[in-house]
């Protein structure tokens, strides 16, 4: 099994409870059973939720065996996770990603290649990138081996885009406005209104 296909799993359409969900559980958990009275505290805190949404999750609550293990976390939140700086996520979450990844050898090497990535983006870290390919390479973690040979494609301005300070972001950004203008003066006007649009914006 590949770590892509430890938290691949098929998604269940979300709901406007999803988000108060842990609330409902921690609630229930030392007693509080009562729908409307879960219903009426969540309603004080500006919830968009109906009392049929509290009343069917409180009833999957009730059929649940007492014993039963939480819920894994869901492939956004994991994902999350990941790719979000350590330092932003809670205790809580931290002690969930330290289980999780405890579970699974080879998602525990992906988690590793994020945060070093992560690590040379950040730190303007360019000149260790080909340590992270060899590195990458060696794991043979699907994913991550495709990302690294497009990267090797053309190092030297991957690593210049990691180290210097300086960006075309400006220049592509002028380049999709007057793309922009062009697309929607297509078939309506000829070369000199069109340069009259982009020397006006």
């Amino acid at each position: 099994m590949h770590w892509q296909d430890t938290i691949r799993e098929n998604r269940p359409r979300r709901s406007r409870l999803d988000p108060y969900k842990p609330y409902l559980e921690r609630r229930f958990a030392p007693g509080c059973t009562s729908a409307t009275q879960l219903h009426r505290e969540l309603l004080a805190e500006q919830a968009p939720i109906t009392y049929q949404m509290v009343r069917a999750y409180v009833a999957t609550l009730r059929a649940a065996p007492p014993d039963a293990p939480p819920p894994p976390p869901t492939v956004r939140k994991v994902t999350g996770w990941l790719t979000r700086h350590p330092t932003s996520l809670s205790e809580e979450d931290r002690a969930a990603l330290k289980d999780v990844l405890a579970r699974c050898p080879e998602l525990n090497t992906a988690a590793g290649h994020v945060r070093g990535f992560g690590e040379i983006l950040t730190g303007r870290l360019g000149a260790t990138l080909p340590t992270w390919i060899d590195a990458v390479d060696a794991s043979q973690l699907p994913g991550f081996t495709g990302f690294a040979l497009h990267l090797l494609r053309d190092l030297d301005a991957v690593i210049a885009g990691l180290s210097l300070e300086w960006s075309s972001g400006g220049a592509e950004g002028a380049v999709n406005r007057i793309k922009k203008i062009k697309r929607q003066l297509y078939g309506r006007a000829g070369f000199e209104l069109l340069r009259k649009m982009i020397l006006l914006q």
